[in-house]
Formats: C-alpha cells, structure tokens, sequence
C-alpha cells in the first residue's frame, strides 16, 4: 500500500471519531404537535357553489309577501337577459300573414252554420285551452312545495304580472287593429294568437324561474308544450301558422321585457339562486324548433290526357333534434320532423261535380230527347229538380246559395262534406353529421348532412248524402227491325213509356271516402345552413334555413258519385248508368260514376324557416 493511501485512511477516521464525539452532548429531538381548532372556513362564493345547496329541505313555501334575498347571488342589470329572439318570431308570422287558404271551416247547415262555409270538420280537441296554462301552473306547483327558483314570491309575482300584462296589451291592440278573420270564420281577430302567446308567457316564466337555476329540462319541458299548443291552434282551424309565428315571438318577448323592468325595479332583493353556469367547450345540443315550410305548395295529377290538382299554403313544420359533438366542429345527430300542409283549395276536384251532375237527371234529359218524342217527356230541360243551377260544393256548403229552391221531393236533401283532415302531414325521422364553426364566445355557424325516412298521413274528406229513393217507368222491347229508333246506339232496344223521375216514398242516405290523397314512404336528404346564440352557458337560440328533397309517389282517390245508386230502384240506376256512358264526352271517355285513381311521382323540395331553443349539453 502507498504512503499516499494510507493518509487518506487516517484522515477519514479522525473525522468519524470527532464527529461521533460531537453527537454525544446533543439533546434527545422531541416533536411538538401544535394546537387543532374546529373551524368553519367560508369558501369564496361563486356560480357553481351558491347552487350546489346541500341543505335544501323541500318544505312548503307560502311567504306570498315576505321578500327573502339570500347570499351571495348576483344581481340583475336592466336587460341582462334579453335575448330580443321574439323579434324576429313576431317578424316571421307578420311576413307569412298573407298566405290565408281560401276555405272555411263551420257546422253544418242545420246547426246554424253559415251559408259561406267551405270546410265541415269534426276535428276538435279542446287541450289547447289547458295547455297554455302550463307554465305558471308548473312555476306555480314547484313554489308551493319549497322548490327554490329564480325569485322570492313578490319578486315571481311582480315579474310574472308585468310579463302577462305586457302581452295582453300587444295582443289585444293588434287583434283589434288588424282584424284579420279566423280560419273558421266566426270572427275576425286571428292575428296574433293569444291562445299561444299566453303560453309563451308560461313557457319563459318556466324557463327563468327554473330552467335557468335548476334544470334546464324544466325549458325544454316549457317550450315544448307551448309549441304543441301553437300547432293545436292550426289543426284546430283556430288560427293560421302566421298568428301562432306572431304570438309565440310576443309571448318570448313580454317575458324578457317584464323580468328586465323588474331587474330594474327590485335590483338585487329577491333573488335566491344564481344562473347555472356549465363549461361546455363542445356545442352537443337538444332543441326544439318551429318553422314555416316554403315550397311544394302544388300537387297536379294527370291520367289519360286528364290534369287535375290542388293547391297547399305555407307549412307548419315542428322539430325535436340533437347532436353529440366529438370535439369544436364536428359530431354526429339526429332530426324528428313533423311537417303539417293544408289545402288551400281543392282546385279541380270539385270541378267535375255539378248539382245535375250529382243525381244526373240533367244529363239523361238531352239523351232522352234526342232519341225519344217529346210528348213521352212531361217536362223538358228547364222541368230541373234543382231549380237552382249550383256547384256540388255550394250544395254541400262550400259557397253562399239557398236551399229554397230545393223541393222536399228531390232525390238529394241534404248532403256536406266531412274534412277529416286538410293536412297533408309528413313524419322524419333523420340521422346523419353535423358541423360547427365558432364565431366566438357567444355566436357560431353550423350546417349539416342528413338521411332519413319520410312517412305521409293522407288528407281525408268523407261525403255525406241523402235523399228520396227515385224510380224511373219506362217499359224496353227489342227489335231488330232495320230503321227503329235506337237506345244507346243499340238498334235492338226500344224504350217506351219513360215517366219522369218520382218518388218511391222511401229514403237513402250514404257515407263515403269522397276524396284521400297520400304519398308511400320515401327516402329523405337534407341539409341546412343555422347561426347560433349563446346567451347562457347552457341555452342558446338558432335561426336556421333547411333544405330537404324526396322523390314521392302520390295517390289521389276520388269519388263524388258513389251515393248515386242509393237513391235509385235498381231499374231506374240500370238506365241512369247506360245514359251517363254517352250523354256527355266526360261520360263517353269512361269516366261514369265510378272511383278515379290518379298517381303521380313528384320530386318535393322543401325549404324552411324557423327557430330553435337549444339546450347545451
């Protein structure tokens, strides 16, 4: 070993020794543990924890004139939360109010209907009279039983009577302005629609109170049944879709502007939970919409050289959609769509049906007198049952005539059409990619690419006729000889003794399927193009313009003489059916009493216009 090695040995073991040595004057190390206090520590206070209530007993609340205020919850400024969305709502209706349908919807004539009726319906269904209620009623429920929303009960009292006071006061000064008459005629105060508008009303109060606070189900909930009660208003005839537009952008708008006078007038009493506030960085949403329906508003009809056809108004068009987003801009989704367009007439349907036509005396007469003397005619052209020379429609209320000129005796007493449904409604349902593009913090585009399958409901008319069963004497021999007069281009038949129609003494009455029209299930493609407000953490609203196509194939079915062998002996409707095949070039070309089919394959483009209350999720 080097002399250098062993010095570094010998220093190492000095060290160790004379620290070993220091060690042992030291004190023995004791650990001290300090003093613990319970106490309460109150954390800052912000939009999620003022919520998050873990105490909130539900115990009946019945403070109607105290003013609570509690904690920590943020005031309102003066239109903090007005969207202005009812504006263009209101918009919307006030554009489509010119598109009225030319019919009528009344009771029947011996009800004390009147003579300017176009439409019999027995379509009627009074729940839209409850349903606008739904919203208070709710806000109203969850209050009592000490669910907690927006506001103490005078600040929810204040609010929600400024909002229906606001909306009374747009409504009636409209409807009594603008007196536009009611689809049923009976007066003339349709536009806006107050029936929706209250609901409306309902629907934000909701929406404020507890969709905002609590859950914002409590929204969709709201605005769903008042959209439900807005389409009831149309298929009830009540009012065209132009006033459900109108009173549905007055109802959102009275809400935000009564709760924005009282912001201002209670400030920060009265308030007792904050706005939910939720990070939702990918726009996944449910909503619920309601447009008009552009497009489509003709379906013709043509069979052997024959066109017929009618004419639609703008649609009324309800949707349920949603979409799961994987990040920003692109997720994946579905649509619900109800697209409900009615007839705005009848077009050529009812241009074949006349009064003669309908019992068809009229058309045997001149065949008679072309082939028979006079003298076995006791009356001629002008001998008319129907003294008055009226459209099948205006017999069965479709226009303004008399029923005067009607003898008890003729073959046709009374007879209307039933209108099942003048809708043509079509059922969607879509799946397919949806896109995002943000604008910012609060605005941002969107568009879509969709596939789906489209399921049509007829439109349905039943006739209704009845009368006095009418017999025909006549007596037919058969002779071959060449030179006698002939019946029905047949030289073997000679009639003799034709008697003019009379009664039997009994009576016939009928009901049918007078006109259906429908379309098979077809494929749907859609697209569309929306722009999005976020407002709220969790809600938006979307303006959106769609466009779906589907290639359909429709059916029409009509039949305006199927009563017409009721009211006949079988001998009289043997003679009545010969003559109606030649007495007129209609007749001559095949077309008699009988059912006629139409088909036709349409390509249908779609475009609408709406709004929809989203909730993001």
């Amino acid at each position: 070993m080097c002399i250098k090695q062993i010095f570094t040995l010998a220093a190492v073991a000095l060290t160790v020794q004379a620290n070993a040595e220091s060690y042992q004057d030291m004190e023995p190390l004791r650990l001290e543990v300090p003093e613990m206090k319970a106490e309460l520590v109150e954390l800052p206070a912000s939009p999620l924890t003022t919520n998050l209530n873990v105490a909130d007993p539900w115990k009946p609340d019945f403070d109607f004139f105290k003013q609570k205020t509690n904690p920590g919850v943020k005031p309102y400024r003066f239109i903090d939360d007005v969207t202005f969305v009812g504006i263009p709502l209101f918009a919307a209706g006030w554009a489509i109010k010119g598109d009225k349908a030319m019919f009528r919807v009344n009771q029947k004539a011996e009800q004390g209907g009147k003579k300017n009726t176009q439409l019999l319906t027995d379509f009627k269904t009074g729940i839209d009279d409850y349903t606008q209620f739904f919203g208070p009623a709710m806000v109203v429920g969850l209050k009592l039983g000490g669910y907690e929303g927006r506001s103490d009960w005078p600040r929810l009292l204040a609010s929600a009577g400024m909002s229906y006071a606001i909306m009374a006061g747009f409504v009636n000064g409209i409807k009594y302005s603008a007196k536009e008459m009611r689809p049923d005629g009976s007066t003339a105060n349709s536009w806006p629609s107050g029936h929706t508008a209250t609901a409306f009303v309902g629907a934000s109060l909701l929406h404020k109170e507890y969709g905002l606070t609590r859950s914002p189900w409590w929204s969709v909930a709201g605005y769903g049944v008042a959209t439900a009660t807005g389409v009831m208003r149309v298929l009830n005839n009540r009012h065209w879709i132009s006033d459900v537009m109108s009173g549905a952008g007055i109802g959102i708008m009275s809400t935000e502007l009564g709760y924005a006078l009282c912001d201002l007038m209670f400030k920060g009493k009265g308030l007792l939970r904050n706005d939910l506030v939720l990070d939702h960085e990918k726009p996944s949403f449910f909503s619920i919409s309601m447009g008009v329906g552009l497009g489509g508003k003709e379906l013709n009809f043509e069979d052997n050289g024959e066109e017929v056809g009618l004419k639609f108004r703008a649609a009324t068009v309800v949707d349920a959609e949603g979409a799961y987003f994987f990040n920003k801009y692109v997720g994946v989704g579905g649509r619900l769509r109800v697209r409900a367009q009615s007839a705005k007439d009848f077009g050529d349907f009812t241009d074949y049906v006349s009064a003669e036509d309908m019992f068809a005396w009229e058309s045997l007469m001149p065949h008679y007198q072309e082939h028979f003397p006079e003298d076995y005619l006791p009356g001629t052209t002008n001998d008319n049952l129907f003294q008055n020379e009226m459209t099948y429609f205006e017999k069965i209320g479709y226009a303004s005539t008399s029923e005067s000129g009607l003898e008890a005796s003729a073959p046709v007493t009374n007879s209307y059409g039933t209108v099942k449904s003048d809708h043509l409604t079509e059922f969607t349902g879509s799946v397919g990619v949806y896109f995002n593009l943000p604008l910012g913090s609060h605005f941002s585009l969107g568009t879509k690419a969709l596939i789906g399958r489209s399921i049509t409901q007829e439109l349905d008319i039943d006739g209704h006729a009845e009368g006095n069963v009418k017999d025909i004497s006549y007596t037919m021999t058969l002779d071959n000889r060449p030179g006698m007069k002939d019946f029905l281009g047949d030289p073997s038949i000679k009639l003799n003794d034709l008697k003019y129609p009379n009664n039997t003494g009994e009576k016939w009455s009928d009901d049918w399927e007078y006109l259906t029209i429908g379309a098979k299930s077809s494929t749907s493609f859609g697209t569309g193009l929306s722009l999005t407000y976020r407002y709220k953490s969790n809600f938006s609203w979307r303006l959106f313009c769609d466009y779906d196509y589907t290639r359909k194939n429709f059916t029409a079915t009509y039949d305006p003489f199927h009563f017409v062998q009721k009211g006949l002996t079988s001998g009289a409707g043997y003679l009545m059916d010969a003559a109606l095949m030649t007495s007129t070039e209609e007749y001559s070309d095949g077309i008699g009493v009988d059912p006629r089919e139409y088909t036709s394959r349409k390509h249908m483009n779609y475009v609408t216009l709406g709004l929809s209350f989203l909730v993001n999720l």
